[in-house]
């Protein structure tokens, strides 16, 4: 397993990469055969690249792009692409390259890369490898975040046409479907020898600074060493719209001090009735559930000023 810093060289030196590209989104498919010619006239030597335009293609894609033993991996897509890439290459001696063509694009903007593609393109080119956390969710590994309660109802029950037709406003379109009818969860989450209680409609656990495109706190990041729990919203309904309007519109000014978070290396989630876990996007089981950390897992090549412990 090579250093960071001898990673960084051998990108920089042998532009040596493999190209992953999410084209089932529109925006995927619209810019793959750009990507991939300006991946080239950065002078990187793609040893194989893979434009996922079916369902279940993307882990295969990706781990077949792996073995091709690149320095870099570039994966160009939304955070359900990019968290299966960082299943994949946690503690591998291959950097994540991040191509941000999704919607909300979290863990881009919680290690800092452009979301501009030329940007983008020129933070491989030109950056450093850094390494940052991942949480792990019931065994499960995951970039972004853990959801328990409506969101984790709303995965499960978005219907695959809707999705195809409308994209991720289907996802918003069903949570006010689901909304009138949805009971608030009796959520405990110990956590440091001590337990908290919520009635809530919705819990999230984040690994980063960033949700649904938006700064969760202006303290929070990838490389803290923690988690972040907390509730949207209490038992009525308008609370989780409020709650929802009010953490996008304040996050930036927020601490990991502040009600209601909870910043902690692991916790432990208990819920009055069996609960639903989305992770990053996908159903993976239910409560109880326990969520903690794996310390600098992931390698990711950054821009050259982002910090990196």
């Amino acid at each position: 397993m090579r250093t960071k810093q001898e990673l960084g060289e051998a990108i920089r030196r042998q532009r040596r990469a493999a190209l992953v590209v999410n084209a089932r989104s529109r925006r995927g498919r619209r810019l793959y055969a750009g990507v991939r010619s300006r991946l080239a006239a950065a002078g990187f030597t793609l040893l194989g690249t893979y434009p996922v335009d079916r369902p279940g293609e993307l882990e295969v894609s990706l781990a077949a792009a792996a073995e091709l033993g690149p320095d870099l991996l570039v994966v160009g897509g939304g955070d359900g692409t990019i968290g299966a890439a960082a299943r994949l290459l946690a503690h591998r001696d291959i950097a994540l390259g991040l191509l941000p063509l999704g919607t909300t694009n979290n863990f881009a903007r919680t290690v800092g890369v452009p979301l501009d593609v030329d940007a983008a393109i020129a933070t491989l080119a030109e950056g450093k490898v850094i390494d940052v956390d991942l949480g792990i969710a019931g065994g499960m590994p995951f970039a972004n975040h853990v959801g328990i309660g409506l969101s984790a109802e709303v995965m499960l029950a978005a219907p695959p046409r809707l999705k195809r037709i409308t994209g991720r406003l289907a996802y918003p379109a069903t949570a006010l479907a689901l909304l009138p009818r949805h009971r608030p969860v009796s959520i405990t989450v110990r956590a440091d020898g001590q337990a908290r209680k919520f009635l809530t409609h919705q819990l999230y656990v984040a690994n980063g600074g960033f949700h649904a495109g938006r700064p969760i706190t202006a303290d929070a990041n990838a490389d803290d060493r923690l988690l972040v729990a907390y509730p949207v919203g209490g038992p009525a309904r308008r609370d989780l719209l409020r709650d929802t309007a009010r953490n996008a519109a304040t996050g930036h000014r927020r601490t990991l001090g502040d009600e209601p978070f909870l910043a902690t290396g692991e916790l432990w989630v208990e819920t009055d009735r069996p609960a639903p876990v989305e992770v990053d996007g996908e159903v993976c089981g239910k409560t109880p559930i326990q969520i903690g950390l794996d310390a600098n897992a992931l390698r990711v090549m950054a821009p050259i000023d982002t910090p990196d412990r």
